[in-house]
């Protein structure tokens, strides 16, 4: 059965296609557009189907995650009720909602003609999709599910109790109850972009203290172990307007609400904090509550809010790491192919094993070569492996910044050893040079280390969620690995390699390591500031000569930066 699964169309939009519960390709638009977008996916339809030699008449379905008559009246259903406390601002929002379905409507209609056979296309709850993810790509047989983001045909969230190829729907969690929602609130007002920075409130959370988590845990619910229920007086009537907190929030914060953003760094850091702790602890009790009830051992987790590893940490410290698993594209793009595996396990079939992240584009070495000669530039080419890696890990060893573009491109938020940056811990000034002169981004956000999984134990606590980057891990007591990448707590980003999941990857940190204390290098996207991850030889290009990183190693052709260069040979 090969099914073609579409995330909703509202943002981060990303196709799947799955045959037989296999995910063949996935692949967000934005990464091969190179840009932000909304709508259908064409970009990533066209790779999914050209990846699979497909065509649109041998699809048996189509799975979209959203129903957007139902998203819709739920969301009206709520305006119309705060039109009594907030009818200008009620108005605005019923009225941009009614756009928001037209342009659904038309997608689901521009579908149906692309299919060729209407009824082959078939809307799902978003949720559902979510839960999807994550429940049939994880290890459990059973387990409670919890989906939680900003908002999903016109809910925040969903519990699901999964059990072999069924999910059974326990509750769901309206808009705008939302912690997703709030967090996306507290961001703008950090003075970060919201629905885009968030990642950056996390990580400045690690530098406060949570002096008003009680404040942040009074206004996301009534009690412990409820279903989120924001305190209304903690908001603007309506929930409408750039930032919603109320005059009273503002000052139990104390901030001036004409103009709130006026804080000093140490308030901005505690506010991070708080609302970080506030969120681990409302979604962890509601995990407690749900699960003692359904007597689920195992949680699945998906949806924006859960693409933040310091609050699977958390999840994971209060209930094992063994128990606990996150789909590794929890946000809107993982939905693409959890719409495709509803269908699929509606046949009786469930996904046979957990899908790969490499679900991207591979190149071969003519399409490289043909833009590396386009471009005019010089490079070595090498027809045996074990000289390529070594000549990688040359450069690393004298402190040089590596561009690694290998095999198929990840599908997620992460670089998870195909389209990464590579540089060696122990270099001098290593972070300094990513943070300022290639990444260009804030010194608090930290960066992860890629360790093969043989070596991991001797040096890290890790679990399962290593392997994605979900989560994070801690440094062992005189682990040799340098101080300058431990978070408070002695937690560390880690991202933990397999020989099977990644076995050229798993080949540079085992020959590394032979030279260096210890087969590690630090891990980072391969992007310039503001992009997606590079998909093609052309966007790696680009990125390469128009920022400070060292050398280019894609499939087997090298580029260095030096004074001098030699002309382009084969080894």
């Amino acid at each position: 059965m090969l099914i073609l699964g579409l995330s909703s169309f509202d943002h981060d939009p990303a196709a799947a296609l799955v045959q037989d519960g296999e995910v063949r390709a996935a692949m967000e638009e934005n990464k091969l557009v190179r840009m932000a977008t909304r709508g259908l996916p064409y970009q990533a339809i066209d790779y999914c189907l050209r990846e699979a030699g497909a065509s649109w008449p041998d699809l048996d379905a189509v799975a979209v995650a959203t129903r957007p008559w139902r998203a819709w009246s739920r969301l009206s259903f709520l305006r119309a009720g705060l039109a009594v406390v907030a009818p200008v601002g009620s108005a605005y929002y019923m009225t941009r909602e009614v756009g928001d379905l037209a342009r659904e409507l038309n997608n689901f209609r521009l579908l149906r003609e692309m299919a060729g056979v209407p009824e082959k296309v078939r809307g799902l709850e978003h949720h559902l999709c979510h839960a999807a993810d994550a429940f049939f790509g994880s290890r459990f047989d059973t387990a409670l599910v919890l989906t939680l983001d900003e908002q999903g045909d016109g809910w925040s969230g969903a519990i699901f109790s999964g059990q072999g190829i069924r999910l059974h729907p326990l509750r769901a969690v309206p808009f705008p109850h939302s912690p997703a929602w709030v967090y996306s609130q507290v961001t703008d007002l950090l003075g970060f972009t919201p629905h885009k920075d968030e990642h950056k409130t996390q990580w400045l959370s690690l530098t406060g203290d949570p002096v008003y988590a009680d404040l942040f845990l009074k206004a996301l619910r009534a009690r412990p172990g409820v279903v989120p229920r924001l305190d209304f007086r903690s908001f603007t009537p309506g929930i409408a307007g750039k930032l919603a907190f109320s005059r009273a929030f503002y000052s139990e914060l104390g901030l001036d609400a004409a103009n709130p953003r006026l804080m000093t760094d140490e308030l901005r850091r505690n506010i991070a904090a708080s609302l970080q702790h506030a969120v681990s602890v409302v979604v962890g009790d509601l995990i407690e509550a749900y699960a003692s009830r359904q007597r689920k051992k195992n949680v699945c987790l998906g949806g924006g809010l859960l693409q933040n590893p310091l609050l699977v940490s958390a999840l994971e410290d209060r209930f094992g790491g063994a128990n606990i698993h996150v789909s590794p594209t929890p946000g809107n793009s993982g939905t693409a192919a959890g719409a495709a595996f509803v269908l699929s396990t509606g046949s009786g079939a469930r996904p046979a094993k957990r899908p790969s992240p490499y679900l991207g584009p591979k190149y071969s070495g003519e399409d490289i070569k043909s833009v590396l000669d386009n471009a005019k530039t010089e490079y070595s080419h090498f027809t045996v492996e074990q000289k390529k890696l070594d000549a990688v890990v040359e450069l690393l060893a004298a402190g040089r910044t590596v561009a690694w573009f290998q095999g198929r491109a990840e599908f997620g938020p992460r670089a998870l050893g195909n389209r990464s940056l590579l540089a060696s811990p122990w270099a001098d000034y290593v972070k300094e040079n990513l943070n300022d002169f290639i990444k260009h981004r804030e010194w608090f956000r930290p960066f992860a280390l890629s360790v093969t999984a043989e070596a991991c134990d001797r040096f890290f606590e890790s679990t399962p969620q290593a392997h994605t980057m979900s989560s994070l891990g801690r440094l062992r007591a005189n682990s040799g690995v340098p101080e300058g990448f431990a978070l408070p707590g002695d937690r560390v980003r880690i991202h933990v390699v397999e020989q099977e999941s990644n076995r050229l990857f798993w080949r540079l940190l085992n020959r590394f390591g032979e030279q260096a204390p210890a087969p590690i290098l630090l891990n980072t996207s391969f992007n310039l500031f503001g992009e997606p991850l590079v998909v093609t030889p052309r966007d790696a290009v680009r990125s390469y000569y128009s920022s400070g990183v060292d050398a280019l190693l894609m499939e087997n052709f090298l580029l260095v930066k030096e004074v001098s260069r030699t002309p382009s040979r084969s080894q």
